[in-house]
């Protein structure tokens, strides 16, 4: 009986946490870029009873009896595939027309410390300067980084937004003048590799060559011809990719395999209760 208690309680530690997964999911499914994420099970180590030598019948399971020991968290992937396009006409407002390429975002990591961390999150806005200018920053206020990786900063009377081809963006002035900036745009290679920041953040892992992988295989910076490989739309935002509906077929069968596991441990104590009581 404590074996069964056992194998029951390792499975809803697991069912735990796909049940986080798929609460996140269902929380940033309203999140523009958002990707959803997908657990897997795998089978834990089982024990294999082989009393039934005398029995001659064709079976299609394996001969004898598995004894397992419980489920496991197998993986929890990253769902690449694109989110609908939502037409906002704000200028600032930035999406991508093809799957894998990210905006290229520098968050802060210690005392006037940045890192690169990406998104597909391309709501954009204008933060003043002290210096007459304005940087473009997401709506948490991180700068959004140029090819050459510095923040963006432009002259504070910037009139209007477009997008090019290739990733440029173009601010127009009221004087006529336009000043053209390349957004540094990252292409995933193996998007599973990455590792959540935040919100709609991805990074890469920190240990990332004990994996056995370089950032060259990771991820590609789209830099020079690389750069028509680009597909961005203006005026756009990119929603969440959660399927709401399938997210709650997930939650309602998690919860009923939570419950099935609960009451395999009840049953289990009811049982040893009896044996206890034996007299």
């Amino acid at each position: 009986m404590l074996r069964t208690m056992i194998t029951a309680t390792n499975t809803m530690g697991q069912l735990q946490n796909k049940l986080d997964t798929i609460s996140n999911n269902i929380a940033n499914s309203n999140t523009t870029g958002f990707k959803a994420k997908e657990a897997s099970f795998n089978e834990l180590l089982y024990q294999q009873f082989n009393n039934d030598k005398l029995d001659r019948a064709e079976r299609q399971t394996p001969v004898g009896i598995r004894y397992g020991s419980g489920a496991m968290l197998g993986q929890i992937k990253s769902n690449q595939k694109q989110g609908s396009l939502q037409t906002t006409n704000r200028d600032l407002d930035l999406a991508f027309t093809t799957a894998k390429q990210y905006f290229n975002i520098l968050m802060p990591n210690g005392e006037n410390g940045t890192e690169t961390v990406y998104t597909r999150q391309g709501d954009f806005y204008l933060s003043p300067l002290n210096n007459g200018t304005v940087m473009l920053v997401t709506a948490e206020g991180y700068p959004v980084a140029n090819a050459a990786g510095q923040a963006i900063t432009l002259p504070d009377n910037v009139q209007g937004f477009s997008v090019r081809d290739g990733g440029i963006l173009e601010a127009s002035y009221p004087n006529g003048d336009i000043i053209r900036t390349d957004l540094a745009v990252t292409e995933f290679q193996k998007p599973q590799l990455m590792e959540h920041v935040s919100g709609s953040y991805v990074g890469l892992p920190d240990n990332l060559a004990e994996l056995g992988f370089t950032q060259a295989e990771v991820l590609t910076e789209l830099v020079g011809a690389n750069r028509q490989q680009i597909g961005m739309q203006g005026g756009t935002l990119e929603m969440s990719n959660v399927n709401l509906s399938k997210e709650m077929t997930e939650l309602i069968q998690t919860q009923r395999s939570y419950q099935f596991n609960a009451r395999t441990v009840t049953l289990a104590d009811q049982m040893l209760g009896l044996i206890n009581g034996i007299r």
